[in-house]
């Protein structure tokens, strides 16, 4: 199994289906168009510059509009910026899914590799937003800090329930439950889990700077994974 890397493109275009104007209209064929060169224009902005600096005219302009076609579509950078973080939460959902895979012990190493490929995928594919929604959630900004909770969530929610059901009944009497050799909580065990693919995907270029390569990154967090769900050592 391979993770299937997440298409920025085609999220960016996701995003820009159909949606009320700022006036309440919903926009045509053009007009999406138009929201999906907003969007993709405010991520390329939010790569270089500091979110706060980032103005409509700038928008307007890399997007090859203007000032006042952005305020048909959003009140302002800040709900441009939502809008992406929300594309976030749906993106998660997706991942979460990789994560309800194959745990038989013929597939587990590959469904493993799998997650921690695909997260590692999500993570870059929205590193812009996600730098923006942490340093906003530093600043007190509660419905950023909410979204941030609310994509992580569902895949811890998802990988408690695929340790749940890997430990439950694996005990010496039926029925009996075995925690993780992780440990005995799956949501404390699985908040650790994606608490690492977090902080290792937002600090990659680190290790690489360190001479850490990411495909050494991969392979240790896809190991602690899978042991973590299955108790066994990574047959590769």
């Amino acid at each position: 199994m391979t993770a299937q890397p997440v298409d920025a493109e085609a999220e960016i275009h996701r995003l820009s289906a159909p949606m009320p104007t700022t006036d309440g209209r919903v926009p045509g064929e053009r007009g999406r168009q138009t929201r999906q060169r907003l969007l993709k224009a405010t991520v390329e902005l939010l790569t270089t510059t500091s979110w706060r600096s980032v103005k409509v005219t700038d928008i307007a302009r890399r997007a090859r509009t203007s000032p006042a076609t952005f305020y048909q579509y959003f009140g302002n950078v800040e709900q441009a910026i939502r809008v992406l973080a929300e594309g976030m939460v749906d993106q998660a959902t997706e991942l979460s899914e990789l994560v309800g895979g194959d745990w038989s012990e013929a597939a587990s190493w590959e469904t493993a590799l799998a997650i921690t490929e695909g997260f590692l995928s999500y993570w870059e594919d929205n590193r812009a937003v996600f730098r923006v929604v942490d340093l906003a959630t530093e600043e007190g900004d509660d419905q950023l800090r909410g979204i941030r909770v609310r994509a992580l969530n569902a895949v811890t929610v998802a990988l408690a329930q695929v340790i749940t059901e890997a430990s439950s009944g694996s005990g010496e009497e039926p029925g009996m439950y075995a925690a993780s050799p992780a440990g005995s909580d799956p949501m404390a065990v699985a908040g650790t889990l994606v608490a690492m693919f977090a902080s290792v995907s937002a600090h990659r270029s680190g290790f690489e700077f360190w001479g850490i390569r990411t495909h050494n990154l991969i392979d240790t967090q896809a190991r602690l994974l899978h042991w973590s769900v299955t108790g066994r050592p990574a047959l590769t």
